[in-house]
């Protein structure tokens, strides 16, 4: 990995740490639907003017079907799930367990022929983040709601084959405008839930705040980063931030909402980043097919 990739990769390491923090504060006033509504429109509203100026969308007409297949995988359907998991599980181990993605994104990638194979280092990487997690998930878990379990299992599937479809039928496109139309379709489709859910008493200063925070960092500008270093280092390389960010959300859930740290975190954190380390460099097991 080079320098670039190497900082996109670490700013997208934090920016995706955070919104699991940021979830779980909102769900305890907002309906989940409710939620996904604010965060997408507010990150349309910022980014379709730009878009729209800058001639970004005009392309994805003849791009229409695999973008809302990315909309849908990527956006619209795990956000919501996501919300929902959190309305039951903590948000360090929502985090912790959204860590799955590199392997299922590899495992996508390897059945599907697409060109970047994994060779045996990264390989060996993927496995030992996914111990990381079992160690975690294994030493705490205790009594989880097996639903939200489901939902989160789902969540970590959309988020592996969303960069995919990305790459392979969205690549060519601007990314603005793929992410100001994902933004503005979600919304759309989440408005008349949001009304129907809409809270009956204005929500607190600090939920206002996760949502505001939710749309404009973790959203609007989290994507162009995301494209950026999907571009840089290809789509299965790109979803290995998720090894890392379960970190951050943990120690933001233990930081800022008092939740429990023990000994299945601290060695599930080291073994996620050796996992880290080694399925994101590039040695002579990791090919690239022409």
């Amino acid at each position: 990995m080079n320098r670039r990739g190497a900082l996109l990769f670490a700013a997208m390491c934090v920016i995706w740490g955070v919104p699991y923090l940021m979830i779980r504060v909102a769900v305890r006033e907002l309906a989940p639907v409710t939620l996904v509504f604010g965060r997408t429109a507010i990150g349309a509203l910022l980014l379709t003017p730009v878009a729209a100026y800058r001639g970004d969308l005009r392309p994805l007409l003849r791009r229409w079907a695999p973008l809302l297949a990315y909309t849908a995988v990527e956006v619209a359907i795990p956000w919501v799930l996501l919300a929902r998991a959190e309305t039951k599980l903590t948000s360090s181990l929502t985090g912790l367990l959204i860590a799955a993605v590199p392997l299922v994104g590899a495992l996508v990638v390897t059945l599907t022929g697409e060109r970047e194979r994994l060779g045996g280092r990264s390989w060996l990487g993927l496995l030992i983040g996914i111990a990381g997690v079992a160690a975690i998930v294994g030493l705490d878990v205790g009594q989880v709601n097996a639903l939200a379990l489901v939902e989160v299992a789902f969540v970590a599937v959309g988020y592996a084959v969303g960069p995919i479809i990305f790459s392979r039928s969205l690549g060519d496109v601007p990314a603005l405008g793929v992410v100001a139309a994902s933004l503005a379709i979600s919304a759309l489709a989440y408005a008349p839930f949001a009304v129907t859910h809409w809270p009956a008493a204005t929500p607190s200063a600090h939920v206002l705040e996760s949502v505001v925070g939710l749309a404009v960092v973790c959203t609007a500008l989290a994507f162009l980063v995301f494209f950026a270093l999907i571009a840089e280092v290809g789509p299965v390389r790109a979803t290995v931030i998720t090894y890392v960010n379960p970190a951050v959300a943990a120690v933001l859930g233990v930081a800022v909402l008092g939740e429990h740290i023990s000994a299945g975190m601290v060695i599930g954190f080291a073994l996620v980043l050796v996992g880290c380390v080694l399925a994101t460099g590039r040695g002579p097991d990791a090919v690239a097919e022409p």
